[in-house]
């Protein structure tokens, strides 16, 4: 098995190329993208899609949101993360297997065929969660590229992946919405330091391994910038499994929550890590009993009743 993108093995950080295209389908016409925005993604990794989902949706949705954190009792309890050093929820972890309504949002074509015209494959659900930063108490998520650690400590192969995050509340610039340094996810950035045992356990929580260098990341802004899209409810957030992002915390009053999830290619399932001998749970990178997402149309309301 070819390492393509060897990190955490050297006491230097170094920037790679990029190996993998970042749009792997050809645009026609008929694809779920204008050419334009295929374009923008292509060139800057991530691309910003407003008003996909109606209010009812919406409500139903946030409604759905407020019920798991209000009772998470019900979940798996290793899929719900708390914040370090306190019981607020940071995330909940596998909703698309534990929850029949967000199932049918990771299914929804509006975000499901946008995941298989970008991989041009058929695709599953990598990864997905509830990500939850409360007013005045939700904390940073420092800067990273998911792909790096989903490379390392799960065995994806290639860059084959895209994440896509539906905002459930407002997302201003003052309530640490999502930041990402566009461009950035053509160079692929290596990390220094050896993964220990179960880093799940308290990276999910704050990373400390697989976290960039600040001369690299100062390299990076300084030459592409940093973007923090905003917008209300609704809107959905697409990015590069590669590209450099990270959240501030929210010390405003106003909470930020967000649905996410991650699509991998069929072609592209996890191997054996390229880092530590033991692969990080199912729950966090899916392994097991993969099926491809067949794309639902029609509201996600009615699909909900």
């Amino acid at each position: 098995m070819i390492d393509h993108y060897p990190s955490r093995q050297t006491d230097r950080a170094s920037l790679l190329p990029r190996l993998d295209p970042v749009v792997h389908g050809t645009w026609t016409p008929q694809a779920p993208l204008t050419q334009e925005q295929s374009r923008f993604f292509d060139e800057n990794g991530y691309l910003v899609l407003e008003n996909q989902f109606d209010a009812a949706e919406i409500a139903a949705l946030q409604a759905e949101a407020a019920t798991l954190l209000a009772h998470p009792a019900g979940l798996k309890p290793e899929t719900v993360i708390t914040e370090r050093n306190s019981k607020e929820v940071r995330s909940i972890f596998e909703i698309h297997r534990q929850n029949a309504m967000l199932a049918w949002l990771a299914a929804d074509a509006r975000l499901s065929e946008v995941a298989r015209y970008l991989l041009a494959d058929d695709v599953y659900i990598h990864q997905s969660r509830l990500n939850y930063k409360p007013g005045f108490q939700g904390k940073e998520f420092y800067w990273h590229s998911d792909f790096e650690t989903w490379h390392v400590e799960d065995g994806m192969p290639r860059m084959r992946a895209l994440s896509m995050s539906i905002l459930l509340a407002r997302n201003t610039p003052h309530n640490g919405p999502l930041m990402l340094i566009p461009g950035s996810h053509k160079e692929y950035l290596t990390c220094v330091g050896e993964t220990p045992d179960d880093h799940y356990k308290s990276s999910l929580k704050k990373q400390e391994y697989g976290v960039p260098d600040e001369d690299s990341l100062a390299d990076l802004a300084n030459r592409h910038g940093i973007v923090a899209p905003t917008g209300e409810p609704g809107t959905v957030v697409i990015f590069d499994c590669n590209i450099m992002h990270g959240s501030n915390g929210n010390i405003t009053p106003f909470p930020r929550a967000n649905a996410f999830l991650v699509y991998n290619a069929l072609s592209n399932r996890l191997e054996k890590p390229f880092g530590p001998a033991t692969p990080r749970p199912d729950f966090i990178a899916a392994r097991k009993d993969i099926e491809p997402v067949r794309p639902m149309a029609g509201p996600l309301k009615r699909r909900a009743a």
